[in-house]
């Protein structure tokens, strides 16, 4: 269950840095145009009211209205994806939270259903909080979850399926010895202890899940067993401890094999050579390590351990909090899905009766160095794709905007392939970049000319760019290898007052010598965009509000504002079709 409640909700946000002119000349269809110079905008018009059905999105997973964060308990289970989530349903504030359900054949349309788990019980009744689904011996679902007791105290508890013969699950029974598991033991804080993983069987036969808490003041997952997953033990030594920080939450255990993209099922036998990657929601974020899972001493053992948690590997880099994965036995993947709040106000939520959204589903794998984890949307989101307009060869030298034309600006999927003309240019890395990206990506702005980028993509921009939001690269030298820097930059996203726009980024490694292109894929759908930096190395989603997406159309633009010349010998871009999410069947 993620407590995090949006500090930035209630300050104004001042955009740091200057950003007085992205500088560059339009180009249409590979011809330059007249030059085309944005400077600082005078007094902002009118802006409109921020309460319009335009930004609620069009294919990513929302309900139809009020608060949704957490997603909890996926699974697939007799040809239907189940989605849960952590649900108010009573507004669009944060509280009265009981598990919303929805169901889908595809993960895109989604039907929606009555909450499966509501407040109804002393060991829940102050909130159904984060939990996870197993599928047990013999192919029955059990949900174990965190509840708010009347002590608000927080427990686990364990539901299931109340007629297994009906295809979407939809009511649960909560047996009479609930909580299962309580917050007792010596050092164990009461107030931080929640969020049960998915299962696992042992060697020894024995179910185990990790819970999320704090552990003498520093942050653990819990280990559990139990031989019939109702009646648990705790294991006198936690799945793993730290002391960089005082709580995780929504942890997140599975197996991986490195350079395989198919997933693994935690309750089968895992083949030799898997790694283990242990996820943790903090510091407004998701992180986690990789490393094996020693079978003698049943504890997770990371590869590398790093003192400075800001230096940890994020599964997102932008708006992505308290994400969950499964094992999706149709297709033989590992899916994951996180959380992206709104970037407004509370005053602002409660005026458009909704808030929170869902990143769209993405299938997780480690890469061939067992280094990193790589993520694609799942391919099912192709389905939505409509009109296409492709260019290839194009050629970007310093300046250059080429305007991505023929498809719908507001809800689309772009994919572009970057080749670089002179990488021997790259300018040198500075490792002390790391502990503060966001920082970095301010200051080299798109509008920074640099050795080699900025260049990237420019979306939901005005016609006069006074509004625009760019995902762009950099690219740097160091030691032996290149380092890319990858930001989202919101900063001129929105003429709104007091909206969150922060300038997102990351870095990772890569080989330009062996690959030789770079590419970047962005889902644009209305306030959300979500993107895809080198084949799904490094990942940011971001929530924008343009007043331009209400007062009127919106452009999209390739560019390149480094000094060195950058080739597109591929750009693809799609119109993308409204899904049905969350529709109510009789």
């Amino acid at each position: 269950m993620a407590l995090m409640l949006r500090p930035w909700a209630f300050l104004l946000f001042l955009a740091l840095g200057s950003y007085d002119e992205f500088g560059l000349q339009s180009r249409r269809n590979g011809v330059a145009q007249a030059t085309q110079r944005v400077f600082l905008y005078p007094q902002s018009p009118k802006v409109s009211s921020i309460v319009s059905t335009k930004y609620r999105t069009a294919y990513h997973f929302q309900p139809p209205k009020n608060w949704i964060n957490d997603p909890n308990g996926p699974m697939y289970y007799n040809g239907i994806y189940h989605q849960f989530y952590q649900y108010n349903p009573n507004g669009s504030l944060w509280g009265n939270i009981v598990w919303g359900h929805s169901v889908s054949t595809d993960l895109i349309n989604w039907i929606r259903f009555e909450p499966a788990i509501e407040r109804t019980t002393p060991s829940d009744i102050n909130g159904c909080w984060t939990g996870s689904a197993t599928i047990l011996k013999g192919g029955r679902p059990a949900i174990i979850y965190t509840g708010a007791d009347t002590e608000k105290r927080q427990v686990q508890n364990i539901v299931f399926p109340k007629n297994l013969s009906d295809p979407y699950l939809r009511e649960w029974i909560k047996p009479d010895n609930n909580p299962l598991i309580q917050p007792v033991g010596q050092g164990l804080n009461s107030d931080q202890f929640r969020d049960p993983t998915t299962g696992w069987i042992g060697p020894d036969g024995l179910w185990r899940i990790a819970v999320g808490a704090e552990l003498n003041g520093y942050s653990a997952a819990l280990l559990y067993k139990s031989e019939d997953f109702v009646n648990w033990t705790r294991v006198d030594h936690p799945l793993y401890s730290s002391n960089a920080s005082t709580m995780w939450e929504c942890p997140d255990f599975f197996a991986v094999l490195p350079g395989k993209n198919s997933g693994l099922d935690l309750s089968a036998a895992i083949p030799n050579g898997a790694k283990h990657v242990l996820k943790m929601s903090l510091d407004n974020c998701d992180k986690y390590m990789v490393g094996v899972y020693d079978l003698k001493s049943d504890a997770f053992v990371p590869d590398t351990v790093l003192d400075d948690r800001r230096l940890w590997s994020r599964i997102d880099y932008g708006n992505y909090y308290a994400s969950k994965s499964f094992f999706d036995s149709k297709r033989g993947r590992r899916i994951i899905w996180g959380w992206t709040n709104e970037t407004d106000s509370s005053s602002d939520d409660v005026a458009k009766g909704w808030a929170g959204i869902h990143a769209i589903p993405r299938t997780i794998w480690l890469d061939s160095n067992s280094k990193q984890l790589l993520q694609w949307p799942v391919e099912e989101i192709e389905s939505l794709r409509r009109e296409e307009v492709g260019h290839q060869s194009l050629e970007l030298n310093q300046g250059d905007l080429f305007e991505i034309k023929g498809i719908d600006t507001l809800q689309a999927d772009v994919e572009i392939y970057f080749e670089l003309t002179s990488i021997d240019r790259a300018g040198p890395f500075d490792p002390s970049w790391l502990l503060d990206i966001e920082k970095h990506c301010r200051e080299a702005g798109a509008s920074v000319h640099g050795d080699v980028g900025p260049f990237g993509l420019v979306v939901l921009a005005s016609d006069n760019m006074e509004e625009h939001t760019s995902v762009h690269f950099r690219v740097y030298k160091s030691q032996e290898k290149y380092m890319i820097l990858m930001c989202s930059d919101l900063r001129k996203s929105s003429l709104r007052p007091e909206l969150y726009t922060p300038a997102y980024g990351g870095f990772f490694e890569f080989d330009l010598e062996k690959e030789k292109t770079i590419s970047l894929r962005t889902l644009i759908d209305r306030s959300a965009v979500e993107s895809f930096g080198g084949g799904g190395r490094l990942c940011i989603m971001a929530r924008v509000y343009p007043v331009t997406l209400i007062n009127g159309g919106t452009r999209m633009y390739a560019f390149n504002n480094g000094t060195s010349t950058v080739k597109v010998p591929q750009l693809k871009a799609w119109s993308m079709r409204r899904a049905q999410v969350n529709v109510k069947i009789g």
